[in-house]
């Protein structure tokens, strides 16, 4: 038991299940039925699960997905990328752009997915080659399809803001009749695996962590640090593509102005509370998504609050800021001498009380 203590204060899931524990601790003695669940009949007709849990867990979906890019591309060129918004807008409008020229079925909305899906790696390969190829700053690099990622999307579909109406969508963005779960939690479930899988019986996970920790020494060990880093962006594509198509099948349209806005201050936010350090290297993508539940639980929180949007956009800001300040290298080396002491100090109290006796 004391072995599985020692190794979990050193796992990177202290800090995120941590901070779960404060939240979930703050609503039950602020409202003791915050977390109560409920069968209830939606607008189909169908019985579902309602209550917070199953909104956080709901309208956490796409962050939950980016969230896991997110990880590996801050893991491996040390930096973030700051136009997963805007590249979500530009896969979504792909994806309505597919089909609004075709009858609405399930091939149909395959073809769409992947049209969307190969934009959005596109746009990740560029950004991919700014940061690997040309040695620019992610943030810096990514600030070009941020800044003209929305405008793409608006010319896409002509400048309109079109829908799309289809049952099927609904199955996608809302529930899939006799299942009570919202199918996008079922996305980010089955999705988290698949990642997770495939950075169990792969090297992927290994050469992302070598290139962030030490980009020469992974170089000299044979690993292809540019290719590794372009990867990481091209699959952040992979999962902002599937962000931005549940996000247009909830609301039955694509509008390049809001959909998924300021939601890469979320992921970026997302990585930091689950135990990733944003200068790169070792990463966790369990903690990421508990982080984007985290991150929804303390939206809603402060909504229930009364707190304004605007406000609760300031908290996530003072939530990064403590997170940056605590996980730099000043106040980590701090801690740790201070621990040092303290170790060092019982130890003598302890050495005295024995000799005493």
């Amino acid at each position: 038991m004391a072995k599985w203590f020692q190794r979990f204060k050193k796992s990177q899931l202290v800090i995120p299940l941590f901070a779960l524990l404060l939240l979930v601790l703050f609503n039950l003695i602020r409202d003791p039925g915050f977390f109560s669940l409920a069968i209830t009949t939606n607008n189909d007709g169908n019985q579902v699960l309602s209550g917070n849990i199953i909104s956080i867990l709901n309208s956490a979906s796409e962050l939950a997905i980016i969230a896991i890019g997110m990880t590996l591309v801050t893991a491996s060129s040390k930096g973030q990328d700051i136009s997963v918004g805007a590249v979500a807008a530009i896969a979504g409008s792909v994806f309505v752009r597919v089909l609004r020229e075709h009858n609405i079925t399930w091939p149909i909305i395959l073809v769409a997915f992947l049209g969307g899906c190969v934009a959005a790696i596109l746009c990740g390969a560029f950004n991919g080659a700014l940061v690997a190829v040309f040695k620019i700053q992610p943030m810096i690099a990514t600030l070009i399809l941020l800044t003209a990622g929305r405008p793409i999307a608006y010319w896409i579909n002509g400048g309109a803001t079109p829908t799309v109406e289809s049952p099927l969508l609904g199955y996608i963005g809302s529930f899939i009749p006799g299942i009570p779960i919202p199918t996008p939690i079922l996305i980010v479930i089955a999705f988290a695996i698949v990642v997770s899988l495939v950075l169990r019986f792969t090297n992927l996970g290994l050469y992302t962590q070598a290139v962030g920790i030490n980009e020469k020494s992974a170089r000299l060990n044979g690993i292809n640090a540019v290719g590794m880093k372009f990867l990481a962006f091209m699959m952040l594509g992979v999962c902002v593509s599937i962000a931005g198509c549940i996000g247009v099948s909830r609301m039955g349209l694509i509008n390049h102005e809001t959909l998924l806005l300021d939601i890469e201050m979320d992921a970026i936010l997302a990585v930091a509370i689950g135990g990733n350090a944003l200068s790169g290297g070792k990463f966790s993508i369990t903690g990421s998504v508990i982080g984007a539940y985290i991150i929804q639980a303390l939206t809603i929180t402060l909504y229930a609050m009364k707190v304004s949007s605007t406000a609760v956009k300031a908290y996530k800001a003072i939530v990064i800021i403590a997170i940056v300040v605590l996980g730099s290298p000043v106040v980590q080396s701090y801690l740790l001498k201070l621990r040092s002491r303290l170790f060092q100090k019982s130890n003598k109290e302890a050495g005295a009380q024995a000799y005493g006796d």
